[in-house]
């Protein structure tokens, strides 16, 4: 064999080298048996896990798909068993709408929704300018009318008086001047010296001396006795009213300047600088006067306001207690006791309204806030209060109802089993129920007529 090869007979040593031999073949060139009966098999196989999973996939796409949640068991802590939970609202127990006892523009608000204000203290002051100067003008019908009735009290001054005498003494004087002038003159006329024009002016000037002489006589009599009891009277009539007519002018005044009718903090501030606020009407255009400028309440004097189902109102009875839990702050629980069952019910709702009083309320607690009400068993109750009640919260959309029994659908094993169930409570979000006991997985989406027992696949999950 030559020893020196080019590069084409390189090639062509390699191609030879792999070339098959096909003189190993058995029985004169025949692949062996074990071999195809190998193959054949794991064709078999092949075709037998493609039916199977064919079949897995058309079986699991008739097999409903549903939503499940975990439910929570809810249990009670305290000595005596819950006799009902319910849920309602946080309500200040008494809320005060600050209005204004006079129409008048607001010059100044002085508080922020959120700020504690005592009682007495200034909230806002409207315009005053139009009161202050009706009260100064009442204040001075009044002075005047005081100085009437004392003048009418103390009589004449003894100088009044004194001048009324001379005065009275001069025209005396003057009228016996006139009749010794009226008796010459008629002498003379008698012996024809004097005119009768004389006599006349006589005549006429010692009449006008005697009439003055007479009204004097009886302004000085009435001088002496002072004012009839009829004036002091009227006078004092006028000055009454006078001063009821000032009283008014500083009450719509005083009404200028609005101040906190209790001690407690600022829920609504309703009025702005410069906007009308009246006590007559209200109105609630843009722009229009407003009935209001403040609400406020006590937030140390809060309740819980709860509809409570006809059907459960025969379990609570007054002053019975109850702990009061928070949507917002689940890890806080107060104390509270029922303090008002409403005397009529509500015919379309068919409950009956009952507030709770919160005994010892904090800062967390906050008007129109969601809250529930577990009240406890009455502590006559022995059996009652033996018991530790658990109870089990799941979603609204698990709650089903069928005939007018209440029941869910709990996802086990891949089926889905019925559980019946009774609601002990309302929760924000869901409800509570008896009859189970914690952890389970209920259906919360699914199929409306999905039975008991029936195979489900969990949404999520393969």
């Amino acid at each position: 064999m030559p020893t020196n090869l080019g590069p084409a007979d390189t090639r062509h040593e390699d191609l030879r080298s792999l070339r098959i031999d096909h003189s190993l073949r058995d029985g004169g060139g025949e692949p062996p048996k074990w071999s195809r009966r190998f193959i054949l098999g794991g064709i078999a196989v092949v075709v037998l896990l493609g039916v199977v999973a064919l079949a897995y996939r058309l079986f699991d796409s008739e097999t409903p798909e549903v939503e499940v949640a975990r439910a929570a068991a809810e249990g009670s802590d305290v000595a005596g068993s819950t006799v009902l939970s319910a849920s309602g609202y946080i309500v200040a127990h008494h809320k005060i709408s600050v209005n204004s006892k006079v129409t008048g523009r607001v010059a100044w608000i002085g508080v922020e929704k959120g700020d504690k204000v005592k009682e007495g203290q200034v909230l806002v002051r409207l315009e005053d300018q139009e009161f202050r100067a009706q009260y100064e003008q009442a204040r001075g019908a009044v002075e005047s009318y005081k100085a009437r009735l004392l003048e009418l009290q103390n009589g004449s001054r003894p100088e009044e008086i004194q001048q009324a005498d001379h005065n009275l003494s001069e025209a005396r004087a003057t009228a016996v001047n006139d009749k010794l002038n009226l008796d010459r003159t008629r002498d003379l006329f008698a012996q024809g010296v004097a005119s009768r024009q004389s006599l006349d002016d006589a005549t006429a000037k010692y009449e006008a001396s005697q009439q003055r002489m007479n009204s004097l006589e009886r302004a000085f009599k009435l001088m002496q006795l002072g004012p009839r009891s009829e004036e002091i009277l009227r006078a004092r009539g006028d000055l009454l009213q006078a001063e009821g007519q000032m009283a008014y002018a500083k009450s719509q005044l005083d009404a200028t300047v609005i101040r906190a009718p209790v001690s407690g903090t600022i829920l609504e501030r309703t009025a702005e600088k410069g906007e009308l606020v009246t006590a007559q009407f209200a109105s609630g255009a843009e722009g229009g006067p407003r009935g209001s400028v403040v609400a406020l309440a006590d937030l140390n004097d809060i309740q819980v306001e709860l509809d409570i189902a006809q059907d459960d109102f025969a379990k609570l009875s007054p002053k019975q207690e109850g702990i009061v839990t928070l949507d917002a702050f689940k890890d806080r629980s107060y104390k509270g006791e029922i303090a008002e069952m409403s005397p009529e019910a509500n015919r379309q709702k068919a409950t009956v309204q009952v507030k709770v009083q919160i005994l010892k309320p904090d800062s967390y607690l906050r008007p129109e806030m969601n809250a529930t009400v577990q009240f406890k068993a009455k502590p006559n109750d022995d059996k009652s209060a033996a018991t530790k009640q658990t109870y089990v919260f799941v979603p609204t959309a698990a709650l089903r109802d069928q005939d007018g029994k209440k029941f869910v659908l709990l996802a086990f094993n891949g089926k889905a089993l019925r559980r019946e169930v009774h609601v002990q409570g309302q929760r924000s979000g869901g409800y509570l129920v008896d009859s189970l006991v914690g952890g389970e997985s209920v259906i919360t989406a699914g199929p409306a007529d999905l039975q008991d027992g029936q195979k489900i696949r969990i949404k999520g999950q393969s």
